[in-house]
């Protein structure tokens, strides 16, 4: 069973994620065009060839999407899917997205994976075999030991509450890491700390399908996760995932 999962997972990312580049630099449909976001047709078009791939094998599994929901969310599969985690880069040109999909069996998510479409990048992580790989080479996160030597990205929601308590985290990363980076894929963030490329990703307010299959990449590549419901807004949460040799305690 968990074998096929993640090949369902790996099969519906790759799908999403070809159908994703074929639109790159394209005459794009926007649905909703926010003070800060911009939602798109091809959102939800990924989505459901996500869902179609899924449900086509899984029939009684639910969804948890950012595009919607589908099935008895109480039920002990669950599917958690971001089609276009980056859509604002995507519609600028800015080739820095990814497809994120994660499974999970009674709160505890047993798969992840994260298409990077544009650099071809597959990365794959299973709770039953423990392994972690980013196309079929085993990762690990970095094992650099001070925050000096690091580079942090720093995620910051633009909601005024979280401006206010992101600021002055940002503020600190600034002036202690080597580098502090604000991308715009909170699942490449987390996919790259897993690699080792990035020390840790910050956030104070995220979605679950932000970074679902992450947090997985990150513990079986050797990292930690911290994540917390938000103190004030429901279905979102507070993540700290780095390589667990630099304390980020503090935040």
């Amino acid at each position: 069973m968990d074998e096929l999962i993640l090949t369902t997972a790996r099969d519906a990312a790759l799908a999403a994620g070809g159908m994703i580049r074929g639109h790159f630099e394209q005459e794009l449909n926007v649905d909703a065009a926010e003070a800060h976001d911009i939602k798109l047709e091809l959102d939800r078009r990924s989505q459901a060839l996500i869902e179609s791939v899924i449900l086509g094998i899984f029939r009684d599994h639910a969804i948890y999407g950012e595009e919607g929901i589908r099935g008895d969310q109480s039920a002990a599969d669950q599917w958690i899917i971001d089609p276009i985690d980056g859509t604002v880069n995507f519609f600028y040109g800015i080739p820095h997205f990814a497809v994120s999909i994660a499974h999970r069996r009674n709160g505890v998510i047993t798969t992840g994976v994260i298409y990077q479409p544009m650099t071809d990048e597959l990365w794959i992580a299973s709770r039953s075999t423990g392994r972690v790989t980013l196309n079929d080479r085993p990762i690990r996160v970095s094992s650099r030991k001070k925050l000096a030597d690091a580079i942090v990205s720093v995620g910051v929601s633009k909601t005024e509450a979280s401006i206010e308590k992101g600021l002055p985290v940002l503020g600190a990363m600034m002036k202690s890491a080597r580098k502090t980076r604000m991308m715009g894929s909170a699942a490449l963030d987390i996919a790259f700390v897993a690699s080792g490329r990035l020390d840790a990703y910050i956030e104070s307010q995220i979605s679950l399908w932000d970074i679902a299959a992450g947090m997985l990449l990150v513990e079986l590549a050797g990292g930690t996760v911290d994540l917390r419901p938000h103190e004030t807004v429901p279905d979102k949460y507070s993540c700290v995932a780095c390589s667990g040799t630099i304390a980020f305690d503090h935040l």
